[in-house]
């Protein structure tokens, strides 16, 4: 039994409205947080509706082109999200000291880890989507 495929006005909806493919992206985290609500795994709701978007997209069912334009605007505003950790930061000053440091560190190596990981995955997926590309007669 195969997924009923999207209408070419819905695929041209979804493609255009960075609105819609934010929609998009929130209901992949959203049908994470149930899968981990309803089985108890033991990962983020989010790790898991990204593996669900990942799925959708190596199968083909989904393709970039439909989280493309949201995807990038979520990216570009990233910074918005982070702003109001600095005033709690302040409020507590022995974050400055020894025990601030160990923090600094464990936020770091964290950070890294997690850009490492980012990278090496866009960048798999990446050399996924020019080979499928490059099988199909188009260029990446």
């Amino acid at each position: 039994m195969s997924i009923p495929a999207l209408t070419i006005p819905t695929r041209r909806l979804l493609h255009r409205s960075r609105i819609a493919q934010i929609g998009v992206i929130t209901l992949f985290w959203l049908a994470g947080e149930a899968v981990v609500r309803i089985t108890g795994l033991a990962l983020p709701g989010g790790i898991v509706g990204l593996a669900l978007a990942v799925a959708l997209l190596a199968s083909g069912l989904l393709s970039l082109p439909s989280l493309r334009r949201g995807s990038d605007w979520l990216l570009a505003q990233m910074l918005l999200f982070f702003v109001p950790a600095v005033p709690a930061v302040m409020d507590h000053r022995e974050l400055f000291g020894l025990v601030g440091l160990k923090i600094l560190v464990v936020i770091l190596a964290g950070t890294a880890a997690v850009m490492g990981s980012t990278a090496l995955t866009v960048e798999v997926f990446h050399r996924f989507a020019a080979r499928q590309a490059q099988g199909h007669g188009h260029t990446a």
